[in-house]
């Protein structure tokens, strides 16, 4: 993790802290009748949360278009890292707290972090990936992930409103998607020892745009109030939603191409 992380990391969990009183609240949000303090805490949570995500949506997008390694890339890459590590924290930090059942949620922010972080510390290394600590923490992370999925989904099927905390059994897809894929990973680089290159920056650019698909589906599927309904009628939130997941398929193509041109050269 880098350095800089270390104090977001504190800042954030001693807002959670302050924020503790949102605790009774449905969403993020209090009382009117709330100390002041609380009310402070809670809208520095709400702020940085949606502030992050709108950044980092954005910032990802420049990294996406930018020119792979070029100083605009690299540049808002780290925006894009930063931002949405608070957004993220957050949302999994908070979670736990509110009184509305938020364990999918807090599942999702855990992904979410995790694709994040392993996606930067890969490419951050230089020459080929050697197997480490992390990747076994990895391998636990991405495995109980991918159970969280299985449970979500059983109990969902099995619950009297067929959801968990509001959530279909069919959400949960993602987890045990991403998850198994994520774990499949770490397992390669334990037993193979090592990535090459075009391994490496192939498992930093799925991680990332998976990492930026979270946020963009949960801006443009999960939170349809904030758009006219006009534009909730069209196709662009579904298009808009997945366009990290688009720009993964291009890129991934695009690089498997580089990488047999290279082998034949």
């Amino acid at each position: 993790m880098p350095r800089y992380a270390v104090p977001l990391l504190t800042c954030v969990f001693a807002l959670v802290f302050l924020g503790t009183g949102v605790a009774h609240a449905a969403k993020l949000e209090v009382d009117p009748d709330a100390p002041l303090w609380i009310k402070l805490a809670t809208d520095a949570l709400l702020y940085a949360h949606i502030g992050g995500g709108a950044v980092g949506l954005a910032s990802g997008v420049a990294a996406i278009a930018a020119r792979k390694g070029q100083a605009l890339h690299r540049l808002a890459g780290k925006v894009f890292f930063v931002s949405m590590f608070v957004t993220y924290l957050i949302g999994a930090g908070v979670a736990p707290f509110l009184e509305e059942g938020q364990r999918p949620n807090f599942v999702a922010g855990i992904l979410a972090l995790y694709l994040l972080i392993t996606a930067l510390i890969t490419v951050r290394q230089r020459g080929p990936v050697r197997t480490n600590w992390r990747h076994y923490v990895g391998l636990a992370t991405a495995l109980g992930i991918t159970l969280m999925g299985v449970v979500f989904m059983y109990m969902g099927a099995n619950s009297a409103t067929g959801t968990v905390d509001g959530s279909p059994p069919q959400a949960f897809i993602l987890f045990i998607v991403a998850g198994s894929i994520a774990a499949f990973g770490e397992l390669n680089v334990i037993l193979r020892q090592a990535l090459s290159y075009t391994a490496r920056i192939s498992r930093h650019l799925w991680r990332m745009c998976f990492s930026m698909f979270i946020a963009s589906g949960s801006l443009f599927l999960g939170q349809p109030q904030v758009f006219p309904e006009s534009f909730n009628q069209t196709a662009w939130p579904f298009l808009l939603a997945f366009a990290p997941l688009i720009a993964l398929i291009v890129w991934q193509g695009l690089l498997r191409l580089r990488g047999r041109k290279l082998r034949t050269a």
